[in-house]
């Protein structure tokens, strides 16, 4: 039986959970990751700063994502939670991280720093980077401010009742890289998400190329929601309908179906969604008709994504 092709879109811990998921079912999915390249901040943003390089954090944690051995255990904590302390430059720096800057050092290559650490941690996929160009991500707000800057959307300091109002790439121009246009095209199930809508999910949909190249491929489009926002994080959409609505801004079709985490979180859970400034995602399932909805709980009992549930949904849908 010839294998699924499943191409994942965004970038950050969403990405990384959903890559967990679907390497568990390798006999019949061929996995692939298209990552954001515009993340400025943190120890991604120095990097990028110092060496003039394309930002490694995201593509690192999809890598060890797709690692056989447990991405949420030493491989995490190894290559991307422990951080340096008191190296001069290199403090605030993970392991991660520095592997790509030194393997494209030594390579002249970022895509061969990315295969030198798929092979480093025996991913059972691939990661492309959405450009190779070096990009900004900007955004407009609701009374036209213009913002730049991956992280000053990510962690605001305007104005909280002001609204996202559209983004796009600094400069317009930035193509996508050909080889994740090529994956793109051939894909049998594009999914995007779960993760921060403007700067995870659609950063990873502006170079120019992909919005033809998803156009041009026959795949299912796949809307992976979560079921929590940040209080603090980027000024979006609220309401599940609202996030479907602008992701489909920047797509050549509409979703076919949405994948929404129904999770519902205990009393302790929802003092704890306090304490971390999360709200709940309102579903709104009577404002999206003509969409196939599946609508599941895949939250872990600790937080975040359980990429075991998960990946028994997506089997089950796309297997």
């Amino acid at each position: 039986m010839e294998k699924k092709k499943v191409v994942v879109f965004g970038g950050g811990n969403g990405t990384a959970s959903t890559l967990a998921a679907l390497k568990k079912y390798t006999d019949v999915f061929d996995i692939a990751a298209v990552v954001s390249m515009s993340d400025s901040g943190g120890s991604s943003g120095r990097l990028r700063q110092e060496f003039h390089t394309l930002p490694p954090g995201d593509v690192m944690r999809a890598i060890l994502a797709l690692s056989p051995f447990e991405y949420d255990g030493f491989l995490k904590e190894i290559f991307y939670k422990k951080r340096f302390d008191d190296l001069g430059n290199l403090s605030g720096h993970n392991l991660g991280n520095l592997f790509l800057i030194l393997a494209q050092q030594y390579s002249g290559s970022y895509i061969s720093a990315i295969r030198a650490l798929e092979q480093a941690v025996g991913a059972r996929g691939q990661v492309f980077p959405a450009t190779l160009e070096q990009t900004d991500l900007v955004g407009e707000l609701s009374a036209g401010e213009i913002i730049v800057g991956e992280h000053a959307l990510d962690r605001p300091d305007y104005d909280r009742s002001l609204r996202v109002a559209r983004v796009w790439l600094q400069p317009k121009s930035a193509l996508a890289y050909p080889a994740a246009m090529r994956v793109v095209e051939t894909a049998d199930v594009l999914l995007f998400g779960p993760g921060s809508l403007y700067c995870s999910v659609i950063a990873s949909l502006l170079p120019v190329g992909i919005f033809d190249a998803i156009k041009r491929s026959k795949a299912r489009l796949v809307y992976l929601a979560g079921n929590k926002y940040e209080t603090t994080g980027e000024t979006g959409p609220t309401i599940l309908s609202e996030f479907v609505k602008e992701l489909e801004r920047y797509l050549p079709r509409k979703l076919d179906t949405i994948i929404f985490n129904q999770f519902q979180p205990t009393e302790q859970q929802k003092e704890y969604h306090d304490d971390q400034k999360l709200e709940q995602v309102v579903f709104d399932k009577e404002n999206l008709a003509g969409y196939t909805i599946v609508a599941e709980a895949f939250e872990h009992e600790t937080g975040g994504v359980d990429s075991e549930k998960l990946g028994k949904i997506l089997f089950t849908l796309f297997g």
